[in-house]
């Protein structure tokens, strides 16, 4: 073999190497590999991922993990609604791939059956940008039911008017 073969890799080759570039995290793959078809509704439920579950290898993994020094990410709203969609930084607190608990470290993939590129909406901002939706737009954007929606929506209302004391202007039925 001389030194031509070296620099171009074979096709089998090429293919092999592009599919570990594009290939999830283990912990993501193994999901991905127990969710199973939707249910009655359509929907496929979400996954948490629990730091005690990972293996002693991943946990050595995302410590070595480090962040590109050459993109560059939004700093202000202004600059985030510029960019390119679907949005990219899923580490954002506003992105809706995922969802980190501050409590316990888990990690929520509210969508384990898709590619962050293959996401209708990845950004909350932008879906609050556009206006009022229903319950069950809302439930779509999040993976959620929509009565689970309902019921998310009562609780921060509650939180609001014992913080505020005020009914917010709500109709009687909605206070």
């Amino acid at each position: 073999m001389d030194d031509k073969d070296d620099l171009h890799p074979t096709p089998q080759e090429t293919l092999a190497m592009t599919e570990d570039e594009d290939a999830p995290q283990p912990e993501v793959a193994r999901i991905r590999r127990k969710v199973r078809s939707a249910g009655r509704d359509g929907r496929v439920r979400s996954k948490t991922i629990a730091p005690k579950r990972l293996t002693r290898d991943e946990r050595r993994l995302s410590e070595l993990l480090v962040y590109p020094e050459d993109v560059e990410r939004p700093e202000s709203r202004h600059e985030c609604s510029q960019m390119q969609r679907p949005c990219p930084f899923v580490s954002c607190s506003h992105h809706l791939y995922l969802d980190v608990n501050p409590e316990t470290g888990a990690i929520k993939l509210n969508f384990p059956h898709l590619e962050v590129w293959e996401m209708a909406e990845t950004c909350s901002l932008d879906v609050a940008d556009r206006g009022g939706i229903t319950l069950e737009e809302v439930g779509a954007i999040l993976n959620l039911t929509r009565e689970r929606i309902r019921q998310v929506e009562v609780r921060g209302l509650a939180k609001i008017k014992d913080h505020t004391g005020d009914e917010l202007g709500l109709p009687p039925e909605r206070a």
